[in-house]
């Protein structure tokens, strides 16, 4: 496929028919409330359905039940032996070079701070973890996951977020396209699939052209899911890089919402991190993976550890070297890695299972009222002259 600025301002207006259909039906009945209650009870594929969910509701969740016809299993292994290979630096790459990098969109940034959710970004954060998380497991897609039903509640969100923008129109749909559009959809799915790899070889991570393809294509499994038109979806990598150059080139810079998220991520993870000798080292990572420029534009502070990270690859490398050269080495890396992700993720959480629920209002201020072999090292795309 190839894209051009026309191709990307028809996205631009495009939403989900089949959830925004479903949350007006749910709202214009007054069915929300009953809906939430009630699918906190739905949290695995293949649980009966609650009595008393709304019909509208029971429609959609019998329709969006399964994977798309056209999922290729052994990619799917081969993306989740990747994700077991390399959970640890994958789950760097979101927090502190995908999430700023939505950040770094001004209109992307605009919306995220119109939720009420924004305000707790450790709930935002903890959702992005645990839904990863989620479909990385073997039983993914099948009966007793926890995957599916998740997708179907993001998918949700979206459209609820869409339909109170849109309803007391305190949105300019006119300068900003349709909120969570299939443009910003399907960047979004760049920012968690090509910024992720970028970000690991950034780091200095050792991935195969296998895995990195497998990675990505895992990721354009989750945008069929999540309402995504796949006939506008980049299908390589090399169509991802020029999607994703073209996307940015026509929407990032500095904006108040950008740099006020990031400081709350910033201090979030500061947080986490014990003590507060080790505190501006999240600052450099940002820094660090999604380079200065952008880095200024969110007012990421400058700190003494920015030289320091830049020797994180050479230190990675050595591990990497140690896993490959002993089994006992790459197991107990692996139960690290695997250790890190869980008590990162539960730090976040607070133990509590996240349910993605369909929020009645949003912020007054915006108007709205109610095993992969490691040969062949994988190189990322060349990036795209515009």
């Amino acid at each position: 496929m190839t894209c051009t600025e026309a191709s990307m301002d028809a996205l631009r207006h495009a939403g989900d028919e089949l959830a925004d259909a479903t949350v007006a039906a749910l709202f214009e009945r007054g069915q929300v409330g009953a809906f939430n209650s009630l699918m906190r009870y739905v949290s695995t594929a293949g649980a009966p359905l609650p009595d008393g969910l709304p019909d509208v509701a029971r429609d959609y969740l019998e329709a969006t039940r399964v994977p798309p016809a056209w999922v290729d299993w052994a990619e799917m292994e081969k993306a989740r032996l990747f994700f077991i290979d390399n959970n640890v630096h994958i789950s760097t790459a979101l927090s502190f070079a995908s999430m700023p990098a939505c950040y770094v969109v001004p209109h992307v940034a605009k919306l995220l701070s119109a939720t009420h959710g924004l305000q707790y970004p450790s709930k935002r954060m903890a959702e992005t973890g645990q839904f990863t998380v989620y479909l990385m497991q073997p039983d993914a897609f099948e009966s007793g996951s926890r995957f599916i039903p998740a997708a179907q509640k993001v998918r949700l969100l979206h459209a609820s977020i869409r339909h109170h923008l849109q309803r007391e129109n305190r949105w300019d749909t006119a300068a900003l396209g349709t909120p969570i559009c299939q443009e910003d959809m399907i960047g979004g799915q760049m920012f968690f699939s090509l910024l992720v790899l970028d970000s690991l070889h950034r780091l200095g991570i050792h991935m195969s052209q296998e895995g990195a393809e497998a990675y990505y294509y895992a990721w354009r499994v989750v945008g069929a899911m999540l309402g995504v038109g796949q006939d506008d979806v980049p299908r390589t990598l090399e169509e991802a890089r020029a999607f994703l150059d073209l996307y940015m080139i026509r929407h990032m810079g500095p904006s108040p919402e950008g740099a006020h998220l990031t400081r709350q991520l910033i201090d979030l993870y500061e947080e986490v991190v014990p003590g507060t000798f080790f505190d501006p080292i999240v600052s450099a990572l940002v820094r660090h993976l999604i380079g200065d420029t952008c880095a200024d534009w969110l007012h990421v502070p400058q700190t003494r550890w920015d030289a320091v990270v830049k020797a994180v690859p050479r230190l990675l490398g050595i591990l990497e070297t140690v896993e490959d050269r002993s089994p006992l080495g790459a197991w107990v890396l692996d139960r690290l890695g695997h250790l890190t992700t869980v008590l990162e993720l539960s730090s976040l959480t607070r133990g509590r299972v996240m349910h993605y629920a369909i929020p009645e209002q949003l912020k007054k201020d915006y108007g709205v009222s109610g095993t992969v072999t490691r040969t062949h090292r994988w190189i990322p795309p060349a990036a795209t002259a515009y």
